[in-house]
């Protein structure tokens, strides 16, 4: 408690805001201002008037809270916090795809960086990834859908439609099997399987639903049903646990953890409010650009 206590005097004096990712320790959940899904997170902190953003989760989300809130100072506790996925695209890749099919419209999903975001024409959401798709298929024959080739998956059987896709994936998602899912519903035959679209297409297919992590959230707390399996990383358990003290959720898969999401700990969060570390800076050029495609997402979403 001593630590906590700590940490909430110094969100006082600094005017910090502490912005929770749903996959993060089950005791940075309580430390929270807002916990949620990597952008909802960064919405809530642009419309906060905090001087402080304290963001529990990784680099790319982190970028993204500086885009969206250029003018406040966002912290990362832990400054080699990554995100594989992020990692396996850069802003020359995109450039050279998008050369090489000019007529092409752009969507990033928002596990991207700073930079990759700037060359993107759209960002798009897990949970809006369809939406997105649809508004750009109005007006257009091609898509360009970066980094997420499973999700990018996931929404062109929906559209039945064939998109420019890059060969990025998440390993903690792709890593859940047709095996874990067959031994859970074993082990709980009532269970509702909710798979989230990072997920492969055989997993997918597996599941009751397949929704973003604010979906899944969603989803069983208006739900009367009582068991569920979780296909995503295990963190967002202990949110669903708390918010639905008397339902029951079963991981899909015990490995499925995240090992960047986890580097955040309470003394690290303390450190960085008493030492102001680690700052996010992101370029005011890449900042202007990158903003313009996740306002274009807000418009259409």
């Amino acid at each position: 408690m001593e630590i906590i206590d700590k940490i909430n005097k110094l969100k006082k004096e600094k005017n910090a805001v502490v912005l929770v990712h749903n996959y993060q320790l089950p005791e940075i959940h309580d430390i929270a201002d807002f916990v949620g899904d990597s952008l909802g997170l960064s919405i809530e902190a642009a419309n906060t008037t905090a001087d402080v953003i304290v963001f529990c989760g990784v680099h790319f989300m982190a970028e993204t809270a500086k885009i969206l809130s250029p003018q406040k100072k966002v912290l990362l506790p832990d400054k080699n916090a990554g995100c594989p996925m992020a990692d396996m695209i850069d802003a020359e890749s995109l450039k050279a795809l998008k050369a090489k099919h000019p007529r092409a419209v752009s969507l990033c999903y928002v596990n991207t960086s700073a930079a990759v975001k700037a060359e993107c024409d759209y960002c798009c959401t897990s949970a809006n990834a369809l939406k997105m798709v649809q508004h750009i298929l109005a007006g257009h024959e091609e898509i360009i859908f970066v980094p997420d080739r499973y999700l990018a998956s996931f929404v062109s059987a929906q559209v039945q439609r064939n998109f420019i896709l890059w060969n990025g994936h998440c390993p903690i998602h792709a890593a859940i099997l047709p095996e874990h899912i067959a031994g859970a519903k074993k082990q709980h035959p009532h269970a509702k399987v909710l798979i989230h679209p990072e997920c492969k297409p055989d997993i997918t297919a597996l599941a009751d639903i397949v929704t973003s992590t604010e979906g899944m959230c969603r989803y069983v707390k208006d739900s009367t049903e009582k068991e569920f399996i979780i296909g995503t990383e295990l963190g967002i358990i202990a949110r669903m646990q708390k918010e639905n003290p008397g339902k029951l959720f079963y991981p899909a898969s015990g490995k499925a953890i995240c090992p960047d999401m986890k580097r955040t700990t309470l003394a690290k969060v303390l450190r960085s409010l008493t030492d102001m570390t680690y700052e996010i800076t992101v370029p005011q050029n890449i900042v202007n650009k990158a903003r313009l495609a996740i306002e274009r997402m807000t418009q259409v979403t």
